[in-house]
């Protein structure tokens, strides 16, 4: 048996726009070292999930750049497959929250040649070609914890949740206890929520 077939698929889904699911991605990447997890990335939308809901302006406007970034991963993930979004959104997060840039075409254009895919792709950005995929990948994170919440969600072995949002990601051990911790809680028939006022804005050192 080959060690990542001895591994647990974890299914996590993303919204390059969101601080606090990139930081949950570095925690879950955190856990790939010390736990035997294989992390597979997926996308949502927070612009698809929220564009029929009353929500305030100022997070609207907030959410109409927020179409391009998944549109594109979906086109490159229909383009060499799926194992190119970690790569991607690692890229675009980068850009995005690292950098501090906002999200335009050049900046998604660098994101993709940085993983090796033509610039073209970018394209999809402003195309509802890859609506109906996008939503399909969507619902398939989403339909499993409800659509009054975000991202991050993780679905490992039967079990979802939203969250965990922390800051900053832990790391090495730290990170594991929390895993183990997570899947604890979110294991409990009938469990729904821990949650506290945030109190710090993202830290994504």
């Amino acid at each position: 048996m080959t060690e990542t077939a001895e591994r647990t698929t974890v299914d996590f889904w993303f919204d390059p726009l969101c601080p606090w699911a990139w930081i949950t991605s570095r925690w879950l990447l955190e856990v790939e070292k010390v736990r035997r997890i294989d992390p597979s990335f997926h996308v949502m939308s927070l612009a698809y999930l929220n564009q029929d809901k009353d929500i305030p302006d100022e997070y609207r406007q907030k959410l109409e750049p927020a179409w391009g970034p998944v549109r594109v991963a979906i086109a490159a993930a229909q383009s060499v497959g799926e194992q190119i979004l970690l790569p991607l959104y690692n890229a675009l997060g980068e850009r995005i929250h690292l950098q501090s840039r906002e999200i335009d075409r050049t900046l998604v254009e660098e994101a993709l040649e940085e993983v090796g895919l033509p610039a073209s792709l970018a394209d999809a950005m402003d195309s509802t070609e890859y609506d109906a995929d996008l939503k399909k990948s969507h619902h398939a994170g989403m339909d499993q914890v409800g659509m009054e919440v975000g991202t991050p969600v993780i679905s490992v072995d039967g079990i979802a949740f939203f969250g965990p949002v922390v800051t900053p990601a832990p790391k090495g051990e730290d990170a594991g206890r929390l895993w183990d911790g997570t899947l604890l809680v979110a294991a409990t028939p009938g469990f729904f929520e821990i949650k506290r006022t945030r109190d710090k804005d993202p830290d994504f050192s």
